[in-house]
């Protein structure tokens, strides 16, 4: 190590050896630097890592200390590098630097440079620092970056963003793909907890948070919860949120989660398209086994009939007996026909592979169905109430709905109270956000309780009407639900019974 001794230095030999061993310890280049009024360059001293940092020895940079900029620093850093050194040469402003130099023995190395100058009365400026060499860090950021970058890709690849809730201050932090999946901007970021509540779908949030609670408490490994969040445009869109406490105090408590967030619309879209396929299917398998049940318990009914029928013809001598036999053969035939022809047009409601729909005017067939049962209508002095807006249009099949208003209207004729005069009552309103048609009546009524679950059903009768036969609402039920709506019924015995059909469309 060489001492600048040019001027009459009051140093005793001690200490210059006491700062020589002190010098030789760090690993650093401790360095004046000066640039002459000439601006020609000078290193009047040097430690002994010269050779470490730079790879000239002490006395090689006193003589040229130019040869630092010309033969070791990188080219492309060689103008950044001078235009530092003289900004603050001209500011006498600290200079800091970082910068690479190509070694003989060591390759590309990054090093930092940090001096405080100092102007001298001869218009020179000194620069008194240190030069660090920094590569394990630069490589080390490197690492982190490319970490980062590889990490980013991954979640753009996975669809996912990643969130911070730090609970020291509540602040929770977003990365910009997961605002993306959230439908935010940066503008509209949400920094913090209460915040990201406000965004979660009413129904969803006693559960989210009772996720998010579960796993602060320590009773879960991780947090997890499918919600509906609030988007900048109001719609909802639904999310997968995953997170873990991955900070805590002296007392255990968490004070820092991260997580991530996945987009899962989609999913919840195909599932949503899986479960009214399975429900579809489920239904049709329900109907495909009371079909079979109809067919087997109704034909063999008659089947039955009809051999115990021909055995008794058979034995049977007597002209007149034989004619009554044979009058009951065609009775029993004539009821077969009719059962096939229930069958058939049941058959025909669930085969039907497109049932066409057309956009119709319920008020027009409501008053067709009326122009059909006048005679009806007329006969029993049935008074009816029309409450259906003019303006009511429904996307149904005409066949389907002329059948189903024909079908109730007959049924609340055919079940009128004898004590008082029918009233018929059709209003058009919305339930549950869908359009919904009632048709009440003050007839007869039906014993729900006695009668609810069967009512439906195929040849179910509830009174002892000559011209019951239990196929109406049958068929009516079938009907509505193949056009995906739903029917249901409020009665009570000597009051009325309203019927309430559920399109599948909403207001």
């Amino acid at each position: 190590m060489l001492f600048d001794n040019s001027s009459n230095s009051c140093e005793s030999e001690a200490q210059t050896q006491f700062y020589e061993k002190l010098l030789k310890e760090i690993p650093d280049l401790i360095f004046q630097f000066k640039i002459e009024d000439d601006n020609t360059y000078t290193m009047p001293f040097v430690s002994h890592s010269a050779m470490e940092i730079y790879g000239f020895g002490q006395d090689q940079l006193e003589k040229n200390a130019e040869r630092v900029i010309t033969d070791r620093i990188l080219k492309v850093d060689v103008p950044g590098f001078l235009k530092s050194v003289l900004k603050s040469k001209k500011n006498l402003e600290r200079w800091t630097h970082e910068y690479r130099v190509n070694l003989p023995h060591k390759g590309i190395r990054w090093l930092k440079g940090s001096a405080k100058p100092e102007a001298l009365e001869d218009g020179s400026v000194v620069f008194y620092g240190r030069i660090t060499d920094i590569t394990a860090n630069k490589e080390q950021e490197l690492k982190l970056v490319l970490s980062e970058r590889r990490f980013e890709s991954a979640l753009e690849a996975s669809l996912g963003g990643v969130w911070e809730w730090n609970l020291k201050d509540n602040s929770v932090f977003y990365s910009s793909q997961s605002l993306k999946i959230l439908d935010l901007d940066f503008v509209d970021s949400i920094d913090s907890f209460e915040k990201c509540i406000s965004k979660v779908h009413p129904d969803d949030l006693g559960q989210y948070l009772l996720d998010i609670d579960l796993h602060l408490k320590g009773e879960t490994a991780f947090y997890e919860n499918s919600h509906r969040i609030r988007g900048k445009t109001g719609n909802y869109k639904w999310i997968l949120d995953r997170g873990k406490v991955i900070e805590t105090d002296e007392n255990g408590n968490p004070t820092k989660l991260i997580g991530t967030h996945t987009d899962i619309g989609s999913q919840k879209e195909k599932e949503d398209e899986l479960q009214k396929t399975l429900d579809i299917v489920g239904e049709q398998n329900s109907r495909l086994l009371n079909f079979a049940h109809i067919v087997s318990h109704n034909l063999r009914s008659h089947a039955g009939n009809l051999s115990m029928l021909l055995d008794l013809v058979d034995d049977i001598e007597d002209t007149s007996e034989r004619d009554e036999a044979l009058g009951h053969l065609r009775t029993i035939s004539n009821d077969l026909t009719q059962t096939i022809n229930h069958l058939n047009d049941l058959v025909s409601i669930h085969t039907e592979i497109k049932i066409i729909r057309e956009n119709l005017n319920l008020n027009e067939f409501f008053q067709r169905t009326l122009n059909v049962l006048s005679e009806k209508i007329n006969n029993h002095g049935v008074k009816i109430l029309n409450e259906i807006p003019k303006d009511v249009f429904i996307d149904y099949n005409p066949a389907y709905l002329e059948s189903i208003l024909l079908n109730l209207t007959t049924n609340a004729i055919k079940y009128s109270d004898p004590k008082r005069r029918l009233e018929i009552k059709y209003s058009f309103s919305s339930n549950e956000g869908k359009k919904m048609l009632t048709i009440s009546d003050n007839g007869i009524g039906i014993d729900l309780k006695k009668n609810k679950n069967s009512i439906f059903g195929m040849y179910q009768t509830f009174h002892h009407h000559p011209d019951a036969r239990g196929i109406g609402l049958f068929i009516t039920k079938n009907q509505v639900e193949a056009m995906g709506g739903r029917i249901e019924v409020e009665s009570e015995v000597g009051i009325g019974t309203a019927f309430k059909i559920y399109f599948n469309e909403k207001v």
